[in-house]
C-alpha cells in the first residue's frame, strides 16, 4: 500500500533547500518545482485551496478570519472545518474507498473535519480568564494517548514572542507516533517554524536562516519514525511551501485612513477605543490585504472608499466585487472591496489615533479579540507584560505571491515521476495527491 506524507511549510523557499541536507537527502531520488501560490497566500486561504483544489471563491475560506455580518460578529482563528464549503482530500479518498485512510496534523480548520484521526490546538478557556493547555483530537482519547509519552502540546511556543522549534517537533513526534500506529494512507502535517523568524527579523535575517537549519533538524526525525514504521519504499514524501514571506519596510492602516474620512467609528469603553462595527465602512486587515465591509453595501460609499485607497502609499490594488470575481475572490464573507498591499508593505489593524486611546487588548497576546492579524505580538514584552504598538517593527509578511526570483515558493518529494518537470500551482495539489495514495506500484 502507498502512503503519502504531505507536509505543508509555510515560507519555505526554493533557495532554502540547499540549507536543509535531512530534507535534501531525503528526496533525493525525486524532484523539486516551483509552486505557485494562490492569492491571499495566508494560512487558512492557502491550507483550504491546498485541500480542495478549489479558489476562495468555490471553498469560502477568504482570509484567517470571518465576519459574520448579521451577528456583526468578527470570528479570529476558531472557526472549524465546516467553513470549507468544498470537499477536502481526505472526503474524496473516503469516496473512493473507507480503507483510504487520513491523518490530519494542525492545519488551523481541521476540527471537525472527516480525516479519520486529528490532531490540533484547542485550549480550554476557564471562567477566570485563564487558559488550560488541551489539544482537539479524532478520537477524544488520542490527547490523552499522546500526553502519557509527549507531556501537553507547547502551545506558548506555537504563537506570539515564545514561538520556537518546540513546537512543531511536538507536531512532529506526535504524528509519527499516530503514523506507527495507525498507518493511515494520507498524512497532512503543517510545519509552522519557519513563520516566525521570517516575520520578526525579515526572511533573510541571520533568525531565519537559523529557523531553517532547526527545521531541518526536525524533519530527520520525522523521516526516521515514520521510515521505522512503514517500508520506506512505500512512503512518497512531498513537501509543498504554503507561502513565502517577503521583506517589507512600509506599513498601511486602512481603518485610520476610514477614520480619518469620517467613514469609520468607534466606542469609547472603559479601557479605550473600541471598532464600532456598524461603521459606514471599516477594514478587516491580513497580513498584505485586507475585506473593507461597506455598511449595506452602499454604492456610494464603495465608490467613495475606492478612490480614497487608490491614492494610499502602499496599496497597489483596490478590488471591487467585480474585480474579486475575475480571480476567484468574490464570495458573500468578502468585504464590498478588497485593499491589496504592495510588495514591501503591509497592512496593520488599528484604527486608534493616540497610543493611550487603544483598547487594553491592543497590547496583549491576543490573536481572538483583535479584528485582523498582529504580527506586532511576536515583539511582546516580558518585562513590561505588553505588546508594543509600534508596526514598523515587523520586516517580513505575506499575502502577495513574491515577484522576485531569490524568493520563490518550492515543491519537493522523493517520488521522481510525481512532479513531471513542470511548475505547479498550490490549485493542482489535491488533484496529484489523491492520485498518489491511489497509485498502484
Amino acid at each position: 500500500m502507498r502512503h503519502v506524507v504531505y507536509c505543508s511549510i509555510p515560507g519555505l523557499r526554493q533557495s532554502d533547500l540547499s540549507d536543509m541536507p535531512a530534507l535534501s537527502a531525503l528526496t533525493a531520488t525525486g524532484d523539486q518545482q516551483p509552486l505557485r501560490s494562490t492569492f491571499p497566500a495566508v494560512t487558512w486561504p492557502a491550507q483550504a485551496t491546498m485541500l480542495t483544489g478549489k479558489t476562495p471563491s468555490e471553498h469560502g475560506v477568504i482570509a484567517n478570519g470571518f465576519y459574520w455580518r448579521e451577528e456583526q460578529k468578527v470570528e479570529m482563528w476558531t472557526a472549524w472545518n465546516d467553513k470549507i464549503q468544498a470537499p477536502q482530500i481526505w472526503d474524496r479518498l473516503h469516496a473512493i474507498s473507507p480503507d483510504l485512510t487520513s491523518a490530519v496534523w494542525f492545519p488551523m480548520l481541521s476540527k471537525g473535519c472527516g480525516a479519520d484521526w486529528i490532531c490540533m490546538p484547542a485550549p480550554v478557556h476557564n471562567p477566570d480568564g485563564s487558559e488550560s493547555l488541551w489539544c482537539y483530537t479524532k478520537p477524544t482519547q488520542l490527547y490523552g494517548e499522546l500526553l502519557e509519552s509527549l507531556d501537553h502540546f507547547p502551545l506558548k511556543h506555537f504563537w506570539g514572542p515564545l514561538s520556537n522549534i518546540q513546537s512543531t517537533e511536538w507536531i512532529i513526534r506526535s504524528a509519527v507516533q499516530a503514523i506507527s500506529k495507525n498507518q493511515p494512507r494520507f498524512s497532512f502535517l503543517y510545519l509552522p517554524h519557519l513563520d516566525y523568524a521570517a516575520q520578526k527579523q525579515g526572511p533573510n535575517s541571520t533568525e531565519a536562516l537559523a529557523a531553517v537549519e532547526e527545521l531541518d533538524a526536525v524533519i530527520q526525525v520525522l523521516a526516521d519514525g515514520v521510515h521505522a514504521a512503514l517500508n520506506p519504499v512505500d512512503v512518497t514524501w512531498v513537501f509543498a511551501s504554503e507561502y513565502v514571506i517577503s521583506e517589507v519596510n512600509h506599513v498601511t492602516y486602512p481603518n485610520r485612513v476610514l477614520r480619518d474620512a469620517g467613514l469609520l467609528q468607534v466606542r469609547v469603553e472603559d479601557d479605550g477605543e473600541h471598532l464600532d462595527l456598524n461603521s459606514s465602512a471599516w477594514a478587516l486587515v491580513d497580513h498584505q490585504f485586507s475585506h473593507v465591509f461597506i455598511k449595506d453595501a452602499d454604492p456610494e460609499v464603495i465608490q467613495r472608499v475606492q478612490q480614497l485607497f487608490e491614492s494610499v502609499d502602499g496599496i497597489a490594488e483596490v478590488l471591487t466585487v467585480e474585480k474579486q470575481a475575475e480571480r476567484g475572490l468574490a464570495h458573500e464573507r468578502s468585504g464590498e472591496l478588497m485593499l491589496i498591499s504592495t510588495s514591501n508593505s503591509w497592512q496593520a489593524y488599528y484604527w486608534w489615533l493616540q497610543d493611550d486611546a487603544c483598547p487594553a487588548f491592543a497590547r496583549t497576546v491576543d490573536i481572538h479579540r483583535k479584528p485582523g492579524y498582529d504580527p506586532v505580538e511576536l515583539y511582546f514584552d516580558r518585562a513590561t507584560h505588553s505588546t508594543p504598538l509600534d508596526a514598523t517593527l515587523i520586516c517580513g509578511s505575506h499575502g502577495v505571491p513574491s515577484a522576485d526570483q531569490d524568493q520563490q515558493s518550492v515543491i519537493v518529494s522523493n517520488n521522481p515521476d510525481l512532479l513531471q518537470s513542470r511548475s505547479w500551482s498550490d490549485l493542482d495539489l489535491a488533484e496529484m495527491l489523491i492520485a498518489e495514495v491511489c497509485r498502484e506500484d
